[in-house]
């Protein structure tokens, strides 16, 4: 009996709520639809360690990164939308998986409500999580 978990419907995805000083990380899987904060990495001059992100992949080996993609009312870009739109391209050029986003206009301010795990892990990392969870909800499986 092989020690590998069959994953062939278990799809993992890491979850990110980027920012300029910050990028909080989650873990989610589709089959539960849930996702759980893993840290806050540090963004140094506009450049994230990728690093702390390699180690992230490593461990997960996920088969797509979710990214939270703040949008004005009206659906307009936000100052963030370029400089999360050049995160998600080194993503792929990097770990060569697939980038998906999801409107995040309110996620840091729905961390706050969850205290505990702020302390625990971070708000950005707990704004990932919540990132992961609604876009997991809003791909469940059929």
């Amino acid at each position: 009996m092989s020690a590998t978990p069959d994953r062939s419907c278990a799809l993992i995805a890491l979850g990110f709520d980027f920012g300029l000083r910050r990028i909080g990380a989650a873990v989610g899987q589709q089959i539960s639809g849930t996702a759980q904060a893993l840290e806050t990495i540090a963004v140094n001059n506009l450049r994230p360690d990728w690093d702390a992100i390699t180690s992230l992949v490593e461990v997960w080996q996920p088969d797509l990164f979710v990214l939270g993609r703040p949008q004005h009312e009206d659906g307009s870009d936000t100052t963030l939308g370029r400089a999360i739109d050049k995160f998600a391209r080194r993503l792929q050029g990097r770990y060569h998986k697939p980038v998906s986003y999801i409107d995040e206009r309110l996620s840091s301010y729905a961390a706050l409500n969850d205290g505990t795990e702020v302390r625990r892990s971070g708000l950005d990392a707990v704004a990932a999580r919540i990132i992961l969870e609604t876009w997991l909800a809003e791909n469940a499986p059929k």
